[in-house]
């Protein structure tokens, strides 16, 4: 759904027609619901990758609040940051690292292999949702 189509409009309308009618704790729940669906009208295969990343941060949050001391807090922050890096550099940076890495095995050993790539598009947004 890109952001000129009378679909993307037709869709803003109705989520914001949505988000004044229901009660504040309905309005979050609502906004998640509508960016689920607008990321997966995009392309579906990466709606899982999205909600994992969701559901990791959503619980580290719950457990920071309930840490009984800022090291323990900062302990699952760093847990939180480390599972988003991680999804993100393997989605951006994993087919470079090991093409890199095949090249360095063939140019200082002459070991010749074939590197693991994933192929995979990056995901829509990944180092936004990521960073944000």
């Amino acid at each position: 759904m890109a952001f000129n189509s009378y679909l993307f409009w037709l869709f803003f309308v109705v989520v914001i027609g949505l988000y004044r009618l229901l009660p504040h704790r309905g309005q979050n729940r609502m906004l998640l619901v509508a960016s689920y669906i607008f990321y997966g009208a995009w392309d579906a295969r990466f709606l899982l990758l999205i909600a994992i990343s969701t559901l990791v941060d959503f619980l580290v949050a719950q457990r920071i609040t309930a840490a009984p001391n800022r090291t323990l807090a900062r302990r699952w922050c760093a847990l939180s940051v480390t599972v988003n890096l991680g999804i993100l550099g393997v989605f951006k940076y994993f087919d470079f690292f090991t093409t890199s890495f095949a090249s360095f095995l063939e140019s200082f050993f002459n070991y010749q292999t074939d590197p693991v790539t994933l192929n995979v598009i990056l995901p829509v947004g990944i180092s936004f949702y990521t960073f944000q």
